[in-house]
């Protein structure tokens, strides 16, 4: 499975940016996930679902991020409110232990 993600961009403290990846094939057996890699540090798993829609989050985006995922799409998306500086990123999609290539991701700045 191949996967991409979009919807990044530059943003002002306290923005929203709702980001999405697309699979080429189907990943419904899998938890998934979104990660971020910020410079001079180690990408992070920030936030998961289940195959039935149960979520989870690094206490740094608890009540700002929001999981989802569309099985039949094959899609997972991400919205994030109230976006802080040190939400600065690439943000990357794959599942939980990471078992499908890595896409390019897609840089989240923000910044005023």
């Amino acid at each position: 499975v191949q996967l991409v993600e979009s919807g990044g961009g530059l943003v002002q403290p306290g923005g929203s940016l709702r980001l999405s990846c697309i699979g080429s094939g189907s990943f419904s057996g899998y938890v998934m996930g979104w990660y971020r890699e910020a410079h001079g540090k180690q990408r992070e798993l920030v936030a998961t679902v289940t195959v039935g829609g149960s979520t989870q989050y690094v206490d740094s985006v608890k009540g700002r991020f929001t999981i989802s995922r569309d099985n039949a799409r094959n899609t997972v998306h991400l919205q994030m409110n109230r976006l802080k500086p040190e939400d600065t990123a690439v943000y990357y999609c794959n599942s939980d232990g990471a078992y499908f290539l890595w896409g390019q991701g897609t840089q989240v700045t923000v910044s005023s």
